[in-house]
């Protein structure tokens, strides 16, 4: 057997160290951690007591018992590993509610990342959150709890057809959703999310801008601004499947009823809604207005953490589940903690240049 040696007090093989730091993975960086127990106890229901009140019209009390013990643990080695975790919108609430240090859109969580104070992120959403992260924080362990946690997107659309768009459209600023890889953010010239997509299309200061990868939330914006937009044809899976037929019949059932809905959904579902806008600018909205019935139009978990927050709203649940958000859950980021996986890893020299399109959206302070 191969002598061991000790580094930053994790022992490691000889040949291990021999690659460097660099070339270690994160197991090897940090070593692997026996895996708490996950036993129902009258400690672990104390400890999570005041968590499960946070959740408890959302969560029946039987299902507890299963989660609380993974939550305790996940706390408890966040603490040990020195590690954060950012939340999206979508993320179920025990993962949103009970073990997240930092929650949001898009555009929230990409600033947090940069204010982490941590030596690990992980990222409680999909993979091009995770590799935004990684972006943002090139010092910093970046893991996802399942890298299969993909975007249709994200897929949608490549660095090499960004380039295909320059050679098309000269001169034309190209902004890129958030929702795209870091290959194609290191080849536009600004980032947006839902949330402050109509400001940076228009802080260019020109009468045509480019708007890739989703072609709704491209329409979206074109019927918010004077500036022609150049739309890409792709599409969010979840969202791409309301209509605004469907919304016409909750209006038919009830025609008190509040419907607000996302700008990644199509033009009739937008036109049928009585308020369109981001995740952050959706949960605003409903604080703000308080509705006493309220449909959602985005992912079902998001109405669940509303509904966690607000109290005295109906929530109508168009249940449309995201299948990438949903591989993240609470045993995945218990393993991504105990084991150190998925790790996140950007081509530095695709990060480097991805950074500014992040950076200057950030920058806007929008």
């Amino acid at each position: 057997m191969q002598e061991m040696i000790s580094a930053d007090g994790i022992h490691v093989p000889a040949a291990v160290l021999a690659r460097g730091t660099g070339a270690m993975t994160a197991a090897e960086r940090y070593g692997v951690l026996p895996m708490p127990s996950l036993a129902w106890t009258p400690e672990v229901e104390a400890a999570t007591a005041h968590l499960y009140a946070k959740v408890s019209h959302v969560i029946p009390a039987i299902e507890w018992p299963f989660y609380a013990p993974y939550i305790k643990a996940i706390n408890d080695l966040k603490k040990q590993r020195n590690a954060v975790i950012l939340a999206h919108n979508y993320m179920t609430p025990e993962i949103y509610h009970c073990v997240a240090d930092v929650v949001g859109d898009s555009l929230q969580l990409a600033k947090e990342a940069t204010r982490a104070d941590a030596d690990i992120i992980i990222q409680g959403g999909v993979h091009f959150m995770a590799e935004t992260s990684k972006i943002l924080n090139p010092d910093k362990t970046v893991l996802i709890p399942d890298s299969r946690a993909g975007c249709s997107l994200a897929a949608s659309i490549t660095g090499d057809d960004i380039k295909l768009l320059r050679r098309r459209y000269p001169g034309v600023p190209i902004v890129a959703y958030v929702n795209t890889s870091a290959d194609v953010k290191a080849e536009v010239d600004i980032c947006c999310t839902s949330s402050n997509a109509v400001k940076v299309v228009e802080s260019f200061g020109v009468d045509r801008v480019i708007m890739v990868p989703d072609q709704y939330l491209a329409r979206w914006v074109a019927s918010q601004t004077k500036i022609r937009i150049i739309a890409w044809k792709g599409a969010c899976e979840v969202h791409e499947r309301f209509t605004g037929d469907e919304l016409n019949r909750y209006r038919l059932d009830d025609p008190s009823v509040s419907i607000i809905a996302h700008p990644e959904c199509p033009p009739d579902v937008i036109a049928a809604a009585d308020f369109t806008g981001s995740t952050a600018h959706m949960i605003k909205w409903v604080k703000d207005h308080k509705p006493k019935r309220l449909v959602m139009i985005t992912e079902c978990s998001m109405a669940d953490n509303v509904a966690s927050e607000v109290q005295g709203t109906e929530m109508i649940r168009p249940c449309n589940l995201c299948p990438h958000m949903k591989r993240i859950s609470l045993p995945k980021i218990l393993d991504s903690l105990v084991y150190m996986k998925d790790e996140v890893v950007v081509d530095p020299a695709v990060a480097a240049r991805a950074v500014g399109s992040v950076q200057r959206m950030i920058d806007l302070k929008i």
